[in-house]
């Protein structure tokens, strides 16, 4: 969901820099903004008992997060890191929350756009429960294609590293590049300079 920033800006949102590795919220913090990437990139992460890194999602320039939490009462179940220098966005929850309520096209725009999180959710956890490797990096990478327009073979650059893929399928990085490079070999992907085109 891409609110405006002039709009929010005119509701009261400043801008923040993170460095890379900072965190924007913590697991077990109570939501008091919105949040919305102006530039670089953001990951909504957890650690288990034994340290290992899950990556939730990924979020990049325009895209928003932690948004649907300033509707409860109940604390982040996640923590967001900058992944890469960063400017946000930030609107406290009750300026958030008096936008939208002005603003009945605005808050169906916004609805729209929790549908559509949802929807990434619910295919993640269906990929996710698969055994097969290729399957969860598949839905992850049909996933981020899905926002591009033109969906031609190897027409989309996957904007995240193996490490990255890894974390978002709960798979280890070694079966992750091992799986790439078999899926290029099946020539399901090219990979051009060691990036991947989808």
């Amino acid at each position: 969901m891409i609110i405006d920033e002039e709009i929010l800006s005119s509701a009261g949102a400043g801008l923040k820099q993170y460095h890379p590795e900072e965190t924007i919220f913590h697991e077990g913090g109570m939501p008091l903004y919105y949040y919305q990437v102006v530039d670089g990139e953001v990951k909504a992460n957890n650690y288990n008992m034994e340290g290992k890194e899950f990556i939730q999602n990924i979020f990049f320039q325009g895209q928003s997060f932690g948004e649907s939490l300033l509707f409860g009462n109940r604390k982040y179940p996640m923590n967001a890191v900058a992944v890469s220098q960063c400017t946000i966005l930030r609107l406290h929850k009750d300026d958030f929350l008096g936008l939208l309520e002005k603003d009945p096209q605005l808050y169906f725009a916004f609805c729209k756009g929790l549908s559509d999180s949802l929807y990434y959710k619910y295919i993640m956890l269906q990929k996710n429960s698969l055994e097969s490797p290729e399957e969860r990096l598949r839905g992850i990478m049909d996933y981020f294609k899905s926002f591009q327009k033109k969906q031609c073979l190897f027409s989309f650059q996957i904007p995240l590293t193996r490490q990255q893929l890894a974390c978002l399928t709960g798979i280890r990085v070694e079966t992750a590049i091992k799986t790439i490079k078999r899926m290029e070999k099946n020539n399901i992907l090219k990979i051009i300079n060691r990036k991947i085109l989808y």
